[in-house]
């Protein structure tokens, strides 16, 4: 379904998930050209982890055996969009400390402690859930850079996002879900993706269940 975004009526239970994400891609600045990636952005920027060798703090998250070493991928300069809004399963990573204060692919600051996350296909100014499998801890992202160019991983995080859901240099990487709040659509509307779809689900169920106790 596709929805203006000064038209978003977004139910009063879907507020705390989907308001700031509609807040947020309408607030996505000008400059933010999907055709032209910053420098910093096109750089890989998972952190290392902490039994990585001094001075690697751009290297993958993930220190494998050398039999499965984390494969590159190419650097996609004008990314086929993802404005399916579906879930999708990956491995998340997070930036290392070199990348604070770098210029985005939205032409936004990479800050540490803030929501800001980078996706290879989701378009710039999606807000979506994100969901550590391997612990159960979710918390909300907002795209805002392209990567990560790792076979396999989807998202990249902040380091505190990435703390929160329980991803540490201990770890450097864990399965996640990447579920979309609110995807930016070319046209200038938004889309409500599959978080909104499953609270609204969520809510009618647990509305059904008061009513029948009720009765």
């Amino acid at each position: 379904m596709l929805l203006p975004a000064r038209f978003i009526d977004v139910r009063q239970t879907l507020r705390g998930l989907c308001l700031a994400g509609i807040l947020t891609a309408c607030g996505l600045p000008a400059g933010a050209d999907e055709s032209n990636p910053s420098p910093d952005s096109a750089a890989p920027h998972a952190a290392a982890p902490t039994q990585a060798a001094p001075g690697s703090a751009a290297t993958p998250a993930h220190v494998a055996p050398a039999h499965a070493a984390p494969v590159h991928e190419p650097v996609v300069a004008n990314p086929e969009l993802d404005l399916s809004g579906h879930k999708r399963l990956g491995k998340a990573s997070f930036y290392a400390e070199k990348f604070a204060g770098r210029k985005m692919a939205d032409g936004t600051i990479m800050q540490p402690q803030s929501d800001n996350a980078a996706s290879k296909t989701l378009p710039l100014g999606t807000t979506a859930k994100v969901t550590n499998l391997e612990t159960g801890q979710s918390t909300v992202v907002t795209i805002r850079d392209r990567g990560p160019y790792i076979q396999g991983r989807i998202v990249d995080l902040s380091p505190s996002t990435a703390k929160e859901i329980g991803i540490d240099h201990k770890n450097g990487v864990a399965k996640v879900e990447v579920a979309p709040i609110v995807v930016p659509l070319p046209d200038g509307s938004v889309k409500l993706g599959a978080a909104a779809a499953d609270a609204a689900i969520s809510e009618a169920r647990n509305n059904a269940i008061s009513e029948a106790r009720n009765n």
